[in-house]
């Protein structure tokens, strides 16, 4: 649960995000390169997304759609309210990916897809902060991850 996670945890987390979030256009240049990896890994989610299922992840098409310019910055849009909340709103921040779990049934996500999502985030990071992105980050990152996620996937499996 996301309530668990703790302070040395959080701060990693924080501060890498903060680094990634001084990329110029960050929300553009992550969240594009989050969601190709998404795309690449779990081609069925092109389509909850509204694209063909065939659609390479390199195309013009694809990376100049407004749509998918759309998706990526509205992803990193949340993930950056959720990762405001990790601190004296924790506890609300696991109502609210309850929820959101709940809501994800009706997009059509399924709890096997969390997996591909956060080796999608984390390929990302590691792309985007380089030699920035630790071990220790990248752990965090995924115990911060698995919290989140495990939050959205009990309410998801329990409907």
């Amino acid at each position: 649960m996301v309530k668990e996670l703790n302070y040395t945890t959080i701060t990693h987390v924080m501060e890498s995000w903060e680094s990634m979030k001084r990329t110029k256009n960050y929300e553009t240049v992550a969240g594009s390169k989050l969601f190709r990896r998404l795309f690449d890994k779990c081609p069925q989610s092109k389509t909850l997304f509204g694209f063909p299922i065939d659609i390479d992840v390199d195309s013009p098409e694809l990376l100049n759609s407004k749509r998918f310019l759309a998706h990526a910055v509205y992803l990193l849009e949340m993930i950056d309210t959720a990762l405001n909340m990790l601190g004296p709103d924790i506890e609300l921040l696991t109502d609210i990916m309850t929820e959101l779990g709940k809501k994800h049934v009706s997009y059509g996500v399924k709890p096997d897809m969390f997996p591909i999502m956060g080796d999608a985030l984390i390929y990302m990071l590691r792309d985007v902060l380089g030699d920035e992105f630790t071990d220790a980050t990248e752990e965090a990152w995924k115990e911060t991850y698995g919290a989140l996620s495990a939050d959205m996937i009990r309410s998801m499996v329990s409907k």
